[in-house]
């Protein structure tokens, strides 16, 4: 991992990965996609249920490094695209809950960052939109898949097509982010938020996000049929039993990951 991008623990089972090119406006080169890559393999190894991505100095992500680009042959430029397909997706698969802090604009591959995550929380008044169509190209790293699925195929469609970004309040209201918070409070929130998530059950949460994905691929009637499957195993699991007892004792539960336990 290089120092373009970082990881702490920043509360019990919660890991931040930032990205650290504030005078690139984190813009993602090839050593930064890379890296994130790392980050997000380092993180599975710290036991996160949740994982937080931000973006360090007056950023979120600008999105691809252009000015990396813009010297590269065709060769390459398929490799810095590859790998930031490869640290989307990588975030995309990831098992824990994920919270994108998007504490300043997010643009192109930044918003696609964003998109990748389970939730976003803005800070008021940043930007975000997949703004390829200004530059003569298309979002690659799942944008033009991932942004219909969440906020329509018309509103998509509008903001791929004229590339122009939207404000965190606009994102909010067409379901873009799920929150908007003062910046001064953005990480309060993301971290208060990111421990009550921590203290669900990981195995729960992990079900949750695997049917709820899966079933978007499938028919109304497989996705309730996966549902009822993958209940029969939740309602036999030890975090279960142990929601039951805590919920008897009055006590908060106290769930324990498969390999704490």
């Amino acid at each position: 991992m290089t120092d373009e991008v970082s990881i702490s623990d920043v509360g019990d089972h919660i890991v931040e990965i930032r990205l650290e090119r504030p005078e690139r406006l984190n813009a993602l080169g090839l050593t930064t996609a890379s890296a994130l890559q790392a980050a997000l393999t380092a993180a599975a190894t710290r036991r996160a249920r949740v994982l937080l991505l931000r973006g360090s100095g007056r950023a979120f992500c600008a999105g691809a490094d252009l000015k990396e680009r813009r010297g590269m042959a065709l060769r390459e430029r398929l490799a810095h695209n590859a790998a930031i397909n490869a640290a989307v997706d990588g975030l995309a698969h990831v098992p824990c809950v994920t919270i994108a802090v998007i504490n300043g604009l997010a643009l192109g591959g930044g918003c696609e960052l964003a998109l990748a995550c389970d939730l976003r929380i803005a800070a008021a008044g940043i930007s975000i939109g997949l703004t390829e169509s200004r530059v003569g190209a298309i979002p690659g790293a799942g944008g033009t898949q991932r942004l219909p699925r969440l906020i329509g195929l018309g509103r998509a469609l509008q903001m791929m097509l004229t590339g122009e970004p939207v404000s965190a309040e606009r994102a909010e209201a067409i379901g873009l982010v799920h929150e908007v918070v003062d910046g001064a409070a953005l990480d309060e929130r993301a971290r208060s938020l990111a421990a009550l998530l921590a203290g669900r059950s990981p195995s729960g949460l992990r079900t949750i996000k695997q049917l709820a994905y899966g079933g978007m691929e499938m028919s109304l009637d497989e996705g309730l049929k996966a549902e009822r499957t993958a209940l029969a195993t939740v309602l036999d699991s030890a975090d279960y039993a142990e929601g039951l007892a805590a919920f008897a004792d009055k006590r908060p539960p106290r769930f324990r990951d498969e390999h704490e336990r």
